[in-house]
């Protein structure tokens, strides 16, 4: 140990001492003038000189014994002299003696030594060179043996203590070093330190004494449990009204701080102390206490409060005590609790709560309140001030999404448990009461509840079932109340949220108790009236003042009767203020629905709980009128009609409430009725289905035909305008009832009315009526069963008879006596307009259906009375007949005058349904056309002019007519197409004679479909169009494919539009007004139809296509491989047409394919809106919205299944081309499941896509390879789809389409010469899977791992050179096709190799090519490549390739083609982009990797410029420099060999480059330091140590020692203090030194030495910001650390260094130039957040004069105390770091 101390010695006398303070001009070796011709002195001089040198040569203890003793034998003899020469050095020497592993001999002859000199000089020569002799001795105390004590004590007992005011500079120095005897009561010198310790208090005064021991509670937490020892002795018992600071200072603040300080140590016997004086000294309502600052009071309640959190009883009691006082009883502790400490305690948590420090937990302040409840004295009057404050706090930190979210909500969950239930409901009810009586927008108290309720309630008895329900009962009361006082102004808003808190109360209420029982709580009921209100009864079980007083109720109250009857007080006054006024209706609307809501659930409550009756005081009459009025007033929306409705009915059926609500049931249902019926036009078809369903209830409550006669009445109106909004409100009646209330027979005067508009003269009467069919008719057969009825009236009677026409006998029918003819024709006239209307539909229903399944008795009795034999027949069977009937009878000859005119009519109309049911095609070809032609016509101009009422019929004719226009000699009218439109094929001229003309389209027809489908107002018959289209458009053999195409885009435009429509309906969240939606299931469904048809007609043509298409190349493949070397060469001179056929080829293709890409587009955004319906909360539309969702997407489904099953390739492209256009390529998006819908096999799914891939792909010469199907999806874009789908994958899936994905990246990886795109989507994508498949057992297979590791490898090696640029002479080139393949429209040109003419083609095309298909990539591309290696490649590759070897080259590859050449030729090395320092760092981690990363690392590290580079730069390097100094051990060693102290023997040497490679040397080792963790090169101090103290001593260039002083900061922040207490001598010796030296003579302006004192003024900042306790013994030699800082006395004279170094530079003339005095970095309070100590020359680089460090030399002992009285030993280390960043790295 001798030898270490001894090699760790400074800077020796030798040593050259800086040009600005000579050696012999200096206080420090100066002689003083006495002496200076004393030849004895000189001797003397020169005997210390050489006893100093001996002590290089000290090697063990025994030679410290020796060099001591020859040192104070060498005083002894010069006993004439009272000064000490080369008093620094000798000073220093003695210090290393006193070194703690040094033996007690060696201290005590060292103590003897110090002796000695006190002696000699004397108490003038010691107070002057103090600073020198207690650096060595303040600290050694504390390490003392017993032995040596004594002697120690005598020396401060002796020398120091007649100081006297000399010792106020190191008061606070003194004290702690002597505070370490007094950890043992019973040691031997417990009581002489305590002496000494008393006459120091009173060489001073007590009350700077006290000030340091606060400094020193404040800043040295191992000194604490002495100090507090001390004051419990010393500091005196005061009472509360004695006014404290004469005994302990004025600064109150300060012993604030220190006492929190101490409550916050994690010491629990240092807490417990400071507990106890506060008991004896500090109460809290002592003078002191009231007297201090908010701040400080603050401060002291939230440090006593913090020691609950250590659940220790015996700290709890003394809180306890402090806070309740020193009473016994539990009153007068609460009394003082409440004068005293509440105000502020409850001040300090709220405070702490909303704005939480960021060094504590945010869950500290509740988890003190938690723990403070456990005192009930304490806990119950802080809930009642704090509870609500704390959950709004709780609830503000939780909606902040803050990270310890976890922890807030348990704590809170524990809170609400944990407060007293009767307390906290007390304080929340207070709270809604007052929100239920101001008019503020502000509801805090109702948001309270309602949140306290859903987030953190549990089940709790008591809260369930008594304050629930007293709470719910008297808030309803109290909203009752204040609604109908006139003198209470009260906000329809609070009414409303009230109500909303209600509604949640009462579902958390038990059944059966809630409402039934009233609440008791102990005997506090007796005093309470039972007819008092629950309000009153509330206020007096809590004990609040009552703000209202409401009317006393009629009888003994109980909360279900008293909260109906204010509900119903409540519903009926805000019915009256809807009905009476158009202002805030919206509110008013809200009120009313919420309460009808809560009346509803408390009748149903009441209904369900009670046994007998309540009796309510309510008018039922006078409420239902102001009901029925509401609903007919124009501000009630559906929500609110809804609502009257159903409670109406609710309370008709109440059969436990009296009086009964009694009305006549037709008045109410027809006022009901007619409301309802204004909500079913399709405006309002989000309330379509509630409605309908209200409306038959309403039937069933009036007892009678009521809706047929209501409806029956608003159809009665022949007026277009009138007619059409009561047939689309009967329509949607019709279609959502059900079949089992027989809606053709309830209603069937109101469906005859809109039957017969189908043959109304007036066009608008007949669309409405046809549009009614379309969209409502549900099912035929509801239409069939009265009309049937009607056809077979028992008062028709016929005989059969013949008649003889023109020599032909016909069987006929004669009537035999007349009968309604008019109505017969009508309802003929009827059948006729629905069978021509329903076609095919029709017929399929009628034929399939038995009339025996008729729901309706009386047609099936009425059939059986015709025969017997038409019971088992069809509907259509019995229609016909009777049609058969209806047209052979004729009137007998009596009746023929009366009864001809109207059987002609009947005839008529049976002749038209005949021929609308038996096919037609009777009628001559020319004939047929020219009526053809015609119809066109007309149907043209009908279309182009609007008029919608012919159209219908004139498309059922033109239908008839194209068919009986088709050939009929083929069954097979396609394949006859191929024939006619192909004369090439053999067969066709032998069925010459067989074959039939083709039909040809009219040259208006196909204009007129188009037009006829596109145009807007062509929307309300759009199904006929469609109906038409798809049964005549199979029938062209013309034009097919284009007409489609037009078609199938104006289909896909309707069906967006009506999409938009939905969303917006969907999105609407309202309840207060009537959502607007025109959208149906039906539309959607018709549309999707549609577009299915026409997309497999334009397949149907594509598939045909193909087919000879694919003929055709089969031959030319079979000629091509027969040709041979001929066939080749001709192929390669015919590449030159090549690229326009191919264009044209893949403009043909996708103009195919057009129809299925718009389709799928419109069909994947059908998808993807309606993939999440569920609906934020309940409204009135989500029944019909339910509706149209499912059924939408059901279909839509289905009709993307069915275009899969029949083309997959095509439809998985154009859905990924969906995915693409979708903007973001996300993995969230609908896509994937949609896929999953259409193919369950992730296999079918990979195979598609690589398909795809590469089919996209240039440079694969494939046999099999397929032109693009959707050419504007990319291959990259099939790659993003890709990537994301394997994301999706589980293991198992993963390894089964392992193979597929392997055989695509040997394919790329085969096919490329040089890095494309491609390459690095297929790494995306093989990393995915990798990662996935490792994860599996399938990596035990040899094969599978020697796949994946190369084929990884080689698309790794390709993807790393995207960023080298490519050499002009290489031999592989990107030709033109190679190029444009990338995007999937080109193939690689197939040629002769040598051919020069092809290939000064080639080279003359490429230079005209357009930058973005030229073979270079821009640099987004190559820093995703990099930004993607660096995150997921070289992180998995030891987990990929797996052996050594490989990820070895693999690292090789990565560096020699990414990061080397993004290194190369930088001035400032370290400044590389982010993504290559992240490769390099996830480098370092791979430790089989070394070889390949460290030689970057090393290059950067040793070169000369790197600290050129920015401190940002060198934050991001530390990482890979402390992984390079981990790995290899001789690294640091080889640097510190490089840091050479001894001059180079080289005579040509530059000495000044010399002193730079010196001081880059020492700034790489501070770095390298820095950049390590805490202690990680303890092992290699010494060495460190060594060379610092070796720079120190034989280097003077001021450039040099400037970086060991840096070096030493960056020691300071890496090491723990104590590992470096060897240190300290050396230090403060070399800091003595050196700011003596300049207030001797200070540096000139402009000269080196400016640098190293400013290096050493940034050390001594930062040992002045980490307060170290090492330290604290020695900065009283440079600043003043006690309160003199601040408050500094009369005839104040600064001894401290640095305070006579601002005087002295200060006090020099300014510069000629200067300006103004350069400023120091801000203090430590600067910055936001709590205060934190940070240095206060960190923005200081460079001093030009030492004016320039004036400002730090007058505010370093001011703003040294000021932090630690501010920043509670918080240390803003990111500042320090950054500073020392800052001064290393000069690139700013």
């Amino acid at each position: 140990m001798a030898s270490v101390s001894s090699k760790q010695a400074g800077a020796e006398t030798t040593a050259k001492a800086p040009p600005w303070s000579a050696q012999d001009g200096g206080r420090v070796t100066s002689i003083p003038l006495a002496h200076a011709s004393d030849p004895k002195y000189k001797k003397y001089t020169q005997q210390v000189d050489k006893c100093l040198a001996s002590f290089d040569s000290v090697h063990e203890w025994a030679d410290f014994i020796s060099f001591l003793k020859q040192l104070l034998k060498t005083f002894q003899s010069y006993m004439q002299f009272k000064e000490i020469p080369r008093k620094v050095i000798v000073a220093k020497r003695l210090s290393q003696c006193l070194n703690p592993a040094l033996p007690t001999g060696v201290h005590q002859r060292a103590l003897d030594v110090y002796s000695h000199i006190f002696a000699v000089l004397g108490s003038e020569g010691l107070q002057r060179d103090l600073p020198l002799w207690s650096s060595g001795l303040f600290p050694f105390f504390e390490y003392a043996a017993t032995s040596v004590k004594p002697t120690l004590l005598n020396l401060f007992d002796t020398y120091y203590l007649p100081l006297q005011s000399g010792l106020r500079p190191i008061m606070k120095a003194f004290v702690l070093a002597l505070l370490p005897g007094l950890e043992e009561e019973t040691g031997e010198y417990f009581d002489k330190v305590l002496a000494l310790l008393d006459k120091l208090s009173g060489a001073i005064s007590p009350a700077f004494f006290f000030q340091n021991i606060w400094l020193v509670l404040l800043t040295t937490p191992s000194a604490r449990g002495t100090a507090l020892s001390f004051l419990s002795r010393r500091l005196p018992t005061l009472k509360a009204e004695e006014d404290i600071t004469a005994i302990v200072g004025r600064d109150i603040g300060l012993m604030v701080r220190a006492f929190s300080s101490a409550l916050e140590d994690d010491d629990l016997l240092v807490r417990r102390g400071a507990l106890d004086l506060l008991l004896q000294s500090l109460r809290i309502d002592s003078v002191a206490v009231k007297q201090a600052q908010q701040e400080d009071r603050a401060i002291l309640m939230r440090a006593a409060t913090s020691v609950v959190l250590r659940r220790d009883l015996s700290l709890n009691r003394r809180l306890y005590s402090w806070l309740l006082g020193p009473e016994e009883s539990n009153q007068a502790q609460m009394d003082y609790f409440r004068s005293n400490a509440l105000d502020l305690l409850t001040m300090t948590l709220k405070e702490e709560m909303f704005n939480p420090p960021t060094e504590y937990s945010t869950s500290r302040p509740f988890k003190i309140f938690i723990s403070l409840l456990d005192k009930w004295e304490i806990g119950s009057p802080l809930t009642e001030t704090l509870v609500l404050d704390a959950f709004r706090a709780i609830k503000k930190a939780l909606e902040s999404g803050a990270d310890n979210t976890d922890d807030i909500s348990m704590t809170a969950s524990t809170l609400y448990e944990a407060v007293e239930p009767r307390v906290l409901w007390k304080q929340l009810f207070l709270a809604v009461f007052s929100d239920i009586l101001s008019d503020q927008e502000q509801l805090q108290g109702i948001q309270m509840v309602n949140y306290l309720l859903s987030t953190f309630h549990t089940h709790d008895e008591e809260i369930e079932h008594v304050h629930l329900p007293l709470g719910f009962a008297a808030i309803m009361e109290a909203l009752a109340t204040s609604i109908t006082d006139a003198s209470i102004h009260i906000s329809m808003g609070s009414v409303r949220e009230a109500l909303l808190l209600q509604r949640e109360i009462l579902r958390r209420m038990p059944p059966s108790s809630g409402v039934l029982l009233r609440p008791l709580l102990g005997n506090d009921t007796q005093q309470v009236s039972p007819l008092q209100g629950p309000y009153l009864f509330a206020c007096s079980i809590y004990a609040i003042e009552p703000k209202l007083q409401p009317q006393q109720r009629k009888s003994a109250t109980i909360p279900g009767d008293t909260a109906i009857e204010d509900l119903i007080t409540i519903t009926a006054h805000a019915a009256k203020m809807l009905s009476s006024t158009d202002t805030e209706t919206v509110t008013i609307r809200e009120v009313l629905f919420q309460s009808l809501t809560l009346l509803c659930s408390v009748v149903d409550e009441v209904e369900e709980s009670q046994t007998d009756a309540l009796s309510i005081s309510w008018d039922p009459a006078e409420w239902l009128s102001t009901m029925l009025r509401c609903l007919e007033h124009q501000a009630a929306a559906f929500v609110m009609v809804d609502n009257i409705i159903t409670t109406v009915m609710r309370l008709q059926r109440a059969s436990k409430v009296n009086p009964r609500l009694g009305a006549d049931p037709r008045s109410t249902a027809a006022v009901i009725t007619k409301t309802l019926l204004r909500y079913l036009r399709p405006s309002w078809a989000a309330y379509h289905m509630r409605a309908v369903s209200l409306i038959w209830a309403v039937e069933k409550f009036s007892r009678g035909r009521l809706v047929e006669s209501v409806m029956s009445q608003r159809l009665s109106s022949q007026e277009p305008h009138e007619f059409q909004p009561a047939c689309e409100e009967f329509g949607v009646l019709w279609r959502l009832t059900d079949d089992q209330f027989l809606p053709g027979v309830q209603l069937k005067v109101p469906m005859l009315i809109v039957l017969d508009s189908l043959k109304s003269d007036d066009p608008q009467l007949l669309r409405i009526g046809e549009t009614w069919m379309r969209c409502s008719l549900k099912s035929y057969l509801r239409i069939l069963d009265p009309l049937v009825c009607d056809l077979l009236d028992p008062t028709i009677i016929r005989s059969p008879t013949t008649i003889e026409l023109a020599g032909k006998q016909l069987l006929s029918f004669s009537y035999e006596r007349p009968f309604d003819q008019r109505y017969i024709y009508h309802i003929l006239e009827v059948l006729l307009s629905v069978i021509r209307f329903g076609g095919q539909g029709f017929s399929r229903i009628a034929r399939s259906t038995p009339i025996s399944r008729s729901p309706y008795p009386e047609l099936i009795g009425r059939v059986r009375s015709v025969s017997d034999a038409l019971i088992g027949s069809t509907y259509m069977d019995v229609i016909l007949d009777l049609l058969l009937r209806f047209l052979q009878s004729e009137p007998s000859r009596p009746l023929e005058a009366i009864m001809q005119p109207f059987n002609m009519n009947v005839q008529a109309s049976s002749v038209e349904l005949l021929q609308s049911i038996v096919a037609r095609g009777e009628v001559d070809k020319a004939v047929l056309r020219t009526i053809e032609s015609a119809v066109i016509g007309k149907l043209f101009f009908c279309v182009h002019t609007g008029l919608l009422d012919l159209q219908n019929k004139l498309l059922h004719l033109l239908h008839t007519l194209i068919t009986a226009l088709q050939p009929t000699s083929n069954p097979q009218p396609n394949k006859d197409t191929r024939v006619v439109l192909d004369g090439t094929r053999e067969q066709g001229d032998t069925d010459e004679v067989n074959r039939v003309p083709p039909y040809t389209v009219n040259s208006l027809l196909l204009q007129t479909l188009l037009d006829g489908v596109s145009i807007p107002s062509n929307r309300p018959i759009l199904q006929h169009w469609f109906d038409f289209i798809f049964t005549t458009l199979p029938q062209f053999q013309e034009k097919t494919q284009s007409i489609i195409t037009s078609l199938n885009d104006s289909v896909c435009r309707q069906l967006r539009g009506a999409l938009t429509d939905l969303r917006q309906a969907a999105n609407t969240d309202t309840i207060t007004s009537d959502i607007v939606s025109y959208a149906t299931d039906a539309d959607f469904l018709m549309l999707l139809n549609a577009v299915e048809r026409l997309v497999l007609l334009s397949l149907l043509h594509v598939t045909e296509a193909q087919d000879s298409e694919d003929d055709g190349n089969t031959a030319e493949k079979q000629t091509a491989e027969s040709g041979g070397l001929f066939g080749y060469v001709s192929n390669v001179f015919a590449s030159d047409a090549a690229p326009g056929m191919v264009d044209e080829q893949t403009q043909v293709k996708s103009m195919d394919y057009r129809c299925l890409h718009e389709a799928i587009r419109v069909l994947y955004a059908i998808w993807d809106s309606l993939s999440n319906p569920t609906p934020k909360r309940w409204s009135s539309a989500n029944e019909s919205l339910s509706l149209i969702y499912a059924r939408t997407r059901s279909r839509c489904r289905k009709v993307l299944e069915h275009l899969f099953r029949t083309h997959p390739n095509e439809v998985m492209e154009s859905v990924v081309d969906c995915w693409q256009r979708e903007g973001a390529l996300q993995e969230g998006s609908a896509i994937f499941e949609l896929v999953d819908v259409l193919t369950s096999s992730a296999q079918d799914v990979v195979q598609m896509i690589c398909d795809a891939i590469l089919n996209r792909s240039p440079g694969l010469v494939d046999r099999g390879k397929k032109q693009a199907l959707v050419s504007s999806l990319s291959d990259m874009s099939l790659f993003s789809f890709l990537e994301y789908y394997m994301k999706r994958l589980e293991g198992p899936l993963a390894v089964q389409v392992w193979g597929r994905i392997m055989q695509l990246a040997k394919d790329l990886a085969t096919s490329m010469r040089e890095f494309r795109v491609q390459a690095f989507a297929t790494l995306r994508c093989l990393t995915i899977l990798a990662d996935k498949v490792c994860q599996t057992t399938a990596m035990e297979d040899r094969r599978l791992r020697k796949e994946l590791q190369d084929t990884y490898s080689k698309i790794l090696d390709i993807c790393v050179t995207a960023g080298r640029p490519a050499e002009s002479g290489s031999w592989i080139r990107r030709t033109q096709k190679e190029t444009l393949g990338v995007n999937g429209r080109e193939s690689p040109i197939l040629r002769a190799p040598g051919d020069p003419k092809i290939d000064e083609k080639m080279n003359t095309s490429s230079t005209s090519l357009p930058d973005l298909v030229k073979p270079t990539y821009s640099t987004d591309v190559v820093d995703q490549i990099n930004l993607f290696i660096a995150s997921d490649v070289v992180p998995n590759l030891r987990r990929f390739l797996v052996e050594g070897d490989k990820v070895l080259a693999a690292c090789s590859g990565v560096v020699y083609n990414v990061v080397t050449p993004a290194m190369k030729g930088k001035s400032r090395p370290l400044d590389v982009e982010d993504s290559i320092l992240a490769i390099l760092q996830e480098l370092t981690r791979i430790s089989s990797g070394v070889k390949a990363w460290k030689s970057p690392i090393v290059e950067v590290f040793y070169d000369n410029r790197c600290f050129n580079s920015t401190p940002q730069a060198g934050r991001k390097w530390r990482p890979m420099v402390k992984s390079l100094f981990d790995t290899d051990k001789a690294a640091l060693p080889e640097l510190l060999g490089k840091i050479t102290t001894s001059p180079s023997a080289n005579i040509f040497t530059n000495r000044e480059y010399e002193m730079l490679l010196r001081s880059l040397n020492l700034r790489r080792l501070s770095y390298v330091i820095l950049s390590s963790e805490k202690n990680h090169f303890l092992t290699q101090l010494p060495s460190i140590q060594e060379k610092l103290v070796d720079t120190l001593r034989n280097v003077s260039a001021p450039i040099v020692q400037s970086e060991v002083w840096l070096c030493v900061r960056v020691l300071l922040c890496r090491l723990s203090p104590h590992n470096l207490s060897s240190f300290w001598p050396v230090l403060v010796t070399e800091l003595y030194r050196l700011f003596d030296q300049m207030l001797e003579t200070l540096p000139s302006d402009g000269s080196e030495e400016l640098g190293l004192v400013l290096s050493v003024c940034k050390l001594l900042d930062l040992l002045l910001v980490l307060q170290t306790e090492e330290f604290q013994t020695h900065q009283w030699i440079f600043i003043t650390d006690t309160v003199d800082a601040i408050y500094r006395p009369d005839s104040f004279s600064p001894e401290a260094m640095l305070d006579r170094l601002a005087e002295v530079a200060g006090s020099l003339p300014a510069a000629e130039g200067d300006l103004q005095t350069p400023q120091t970095a801000s203090g430590p309070g600067s910055g936001e957040g709590k205060a934190m100590r940070r240095p206060l020359l960190r923005s200081l680089r460079q001093i030009d004069s030492i004016r320039d460090l004036v400002p730090f030399f007058a505010q370093a002992s001011i703003a040294t105390y000021e932090s630690v009285y501010s920043s509670f030993g918080l240390i803003d280390w990111e500042a320090v770091e950054q500073a020392l960043l800052e001064d290393m790295f000069e690139g700013r």
